[in-house]
């Protein structure tokens, strides 16, 4: 169940029909943009594309509601010559729904306002007036005049030297390897593929303080990855998120830093092959035996009589 309470205005309100708010044909855009025109105050000069303008009605909204209005009759316009052969376009917009031939008879007593007539006079050009005295003709002699005081005839002027040229300030050289790794970002991941191509020199650049302090083009590519969203977010600006992602350079890790107690124990052999020794006879390949003492040779190689290759 719907309630409603109605408080009358005291003041700046405007009256409508329930038939034009309720209209079957008229769209919410086109009775706002009619209601608008019609709580103006009056003497408005006001277009219906300013009003669809300040109402927040788009240009497609727009060109659908001022067809409707026109259709129904609450809009009318026609475009004639004014004077000075300025040509104008005349709106009549109305809070009932009008003839062809009733909005003519309205139009016709209404004046015809040009561009010259609408502009304020405040803004309007003031008559130039010359900063100091009124202007005056050249000599007509056909000699200039001499200063009295001075007769620098026979005095030519002094030349100075022309002043040097400032040196041109040294742009930094980036590596041709960081320009390579940055152009192959778009590559990484596909969201970096949007890379502003206005963005590659500054990105060249910071990449080429990562070179210089130690990392490897790998270590970058491995930072980068580890930095973009693994959430499915989406990378509306990837130079923007690439810039933050290479600002600060850590330093690059040494050769080995892991420390020597984390380093894994070589693998000790099985009890069974402790108890094995390899034979110092003539072997093609290595053999193993169990001593049963301190013998170096293994059994074949003790009971060969002629102590050849086994």
């Amino acid at each position: 169940m719907i309630y409603r309470h109605h408080i009358a205005p005291p003041r700046a309100f405007s009256q409508f029909s329930h038939d034009l708010i309720r209209h079957p044909r008229l769209s919410s855009d086109a009775v706002r943009l009619l209601t608008w025109q019609l709580s103006l105050p009056d003497g408005a000069r006001e277009s219906l594309s300013r009003t669809a303008e300040r109402a927040r009605i788009g240009a497609c909204a727009f060109t659908r509601a001022k067809r409707q209005l026109k259709e129904e009759g609450f809009v009318h316009e026609r475009r004639l010559q004014g004077p000075g052969g300025h040509w104008v376009t005349q709106q009549l917009v109305s809070n009932v729904p009008l003839s062809a031939a009733e909005a003519a008879k309205l139009l016709a007593r209404m004046p015809v306002h040009t561009p010259s007539a609408d502009a304020s006079p405040q803004v309007a050009p003031s008559p130039r007036i010359p900063t100091v005295g009124t202007p005056t003709p050249p000599p007509t002699d056909g000699h200039p005049r001499k200063d009295p005081g001075e007769n620098t005839f026979h005095h030519p002027a002094e030349r100075r030297p022309d002043p040097e040229p400032e040196p041109a300030p040294q742009a930094t050289e980036v590596p041709e390897a960081a320009r390579t790794l940055v152009a192959a970002l778009p590559h990484l991941s596909p969201d970096l593929r949007r890379i502003p191509r206005g963005m590659y020199d500054e990105l060249a650049r910071l990449v080429s303080r990562w070179l210089a302090a130690g990392h490897t083009p790998a270590a970058v590519r491995t930072h980068i990855l580890r930095g973009l969203p693994d959430d499915g977010t989406p990378v509306h600006r990837p130079g923007g998120l690439l810039r933050y992602l290479l600002r600060d350079v850590p330093p690059a890790p040494g050769p080995d830093t892991t420390p020597a107690a984390e380093h894994p124990a070589p693998a000790r052999p099985s009890s069974r092959l402790s108890a094995l020794r390899e034979c110092e006879g003539d072997h093609v390949q290595a053999t193993l035996f169990r001593p049963t003492g301190d013998e170096t040779h293994c059994g074949r190689c003790l009971s060969s009589p002629t102590g050849q290759r086994v």
